[in-house]
């Protein structure tokens, strides 16, 4: 009967030393990481090469998407530019084979699963394997939720997260296979703070950022450490289609590029312009009716 109660006994012994290991194991790994990011903090961050590598950017007509090929153009990138409007992105890969680089524009509709399939293989067979693919295609739409035409729900959907997952389907296979390569998702600050009368853009945007938290964590589970992924999370540009007129600016275009090209090149998990906005977590720990009047009183009105 003895033995019988040490045998039942050693399982829980056991479970007990390994949550103690954990536990250790656990707060040794923080405090280091915290050690690091202070390092770091004072260390110049080193910039990768984007030379010679091929970038695919969507939505490259104009706005973000065109001032950011004009940054990789300047660093001598293959680049690979996508857009449903032909005469503005055949202009925009114009205006980077001006400044060196070689430009492939290529006119098509990210919200056609199909066509993103179809011409993503014209791509790697006339071109290569894209290494750097950038998601920046999308619209936005401003209505009472109750109003919203189902169509443009549907279409916002296609466009700001389902063009993602197509695009990301068919290049991943070989970055993994090569073990190389870096996703760029630009989603929004509104897809980490809700937006009233945007409440299905905040909600295609918030689907965003979740695809590329949870992209992240899986290239992480797959020691695909060659992969690298960045989510840039802006608040409403100059270029921006919405009559939601923020307290602070509307962020430059130029501005906002740069800050990508920089969160790029320093392999960054997440990038928020303008910087200060990242701490709106903060905000959101605050009891509900604070929350709501810090936010009433602070962040958009119509006009």
């Amino acid at each position: 009967m003895h033995n019988k109660q040490l045998q039942g006994r050693k399982p829980l012994i056991w479970r007990l030393v390994l949550a103690i290991f954990l536990v250790l194991k656990i707060l040794v790994i923080c405090t280091y990481s915290f050690l690091e990011s202070l390092v770091k903090f004072f260390i110049p961050k080193r910039r990768k090469s984007v030379c010679g590598e091929i970038v695919l950017i969507t939505g490259a007509a104009r706005g973000l998407g065109r001032a950011t090929a004009h940054e990789f153009a300047k660093r001598q990138s293959k680049l690979v530019l996508w857009d449903i409007n032909k005469e503005g992105v055949e202009e925009t890969a114009e205006e980077c084979r001006k400044l060196g680089a070689i430009a492939h524009a290529f006119v098509m509709d990210c919200r056609n699963r199909t066509e993103i399939y179809s011409v993503a293989d014209k791509v790697k067979k006339e071109i290569g394997d894209v290494s750097i693919l950038i998601n920046n295609a999308a619209t936005t739409k401003e209505a009472v939720l109750c109003s919203t035409k189902d169509e443009l729900i549907q279409n916002m959907f296609d466009i700001n997260v389902l063009a993602h997952i197509w695009t990301v389907k068919t290049f991943l296979t070989p970055m993994i296979k090569n073990n190389h390569g870096h996703i760029v998702t630009v989603a929004s600050f509104a897809g980490h703070l809700g937006i009233p009368y945007m409440v299905c853009y905040s909600s295609s945007k918030w689907s965003a950022v979740g695809f590329h938290e949870s992209l992240t964590e899986e290239l992480s589970l797959l020691k695909m450490d060659g992969i690298e992924t960045t989510c840039m999370c802006p608040v409403f540009m100059n270029t921006d289609s919405v009559k939601l007129k923020a307290i602070c600016p509307f962020v430059e275009v130029e501005d906002a590029a740069k800050a990508l090209i920089e969160g790029i090149l320093t392999n960054q998990k997440m990038i928020f312009v303008p910087r200060w906005t990242k701490f709106h977590q903060l905000i959101k720990c605050l009891p509900e009716r604070a929350y709501h009047a810090v936010m009433n009183a602070t962040m958009f009105y119509i006009i």
